[in-house]
C-alpha cells in the first residue's frame, strides 16, 4: 500500500510543475497579442467621415432625380440609386450564378425599393408614376 500513495504524490508534484510551466507559457502571448489588439485600435479609421463626396456617376443620378437643390434623400432619389446598384448587382450575378451572398443582398436592396415605392405611393401616386416611367419600372 505504501507504494500507491508515493504513486498519488509523484503524481500531484507532476501536475503541479506541469500547470505552473504552462501557465507561465501562456500569460507571455496573451500580453503581446492584447498589446497588438490596442496598437490596431489606435489606427482605426473614424466610422463615418462626413466630407466625403458621392462619386461624378451617383452626382449625376442625385441630379437627375433630384426634387428640389440640394436634395439626396428624396424617395425619388433613393430608389433611382438603388435601381442603379440592383443593375450593377444583375450584372455582377449573370457572371456569377453560384454567388449567393450577393443574391441575397440583391433581394434586401429590391425590397427596400419596394418599400419606397409603397411609401412613395401613399403620399402622391403622380410621382411613384413618373419616376417608374423615368426608371422603366412596371
Amino acid at each position: 500500500m505504501p507504494k500507491k500513495a508515493a504513486k498519488k504524490t509523484t503524481d500531484k508534484k507532476v501536475t503541479k510543475k506541469t500547470t505552473k510551466t504552462v501557465s507561465a507559457k501562456l500569460t507571455k502571448p496573451v500580453e503581446a497579442v492584447a498589446s497588438k489588439k490596442v496598437t490596431k485600435k489606435a489606427k482605426a479609421k473614424p466610422a463615418h467621415d462626413v466630407s466625403q463626396v458621392p462619386s461624378p456617376e451617383k452626382q449625376e443620378i442625385i441630379a437627375q432625380f433630384a426634387v428640389k437643390s440640394g436634395d439626396t434623400g428624396s424617395p425619388e432619389v433613393q430608389v433611382a440609386l438603388l435601381t442603379k446598384r440592383i443593375e450593377k448587382l444583375v450584372g455582377h450575378l449573370k457572371g456569377n450564378p453560384h454567388d449567393n451572398h450577393s443574391r441575397r443582398g440583391l433581394l434586401g436592396i429590391v425590397s427596400k425599393r419596394r418599400r419606397l415605392l409603397n411609401y412613395l405611393e401613399k403620399k402622391d401616386v403622380k410621382r411613384v408614376k413618373a419616376i417608374k416611367v423615368k426608371l422603366g419600372l412596371t
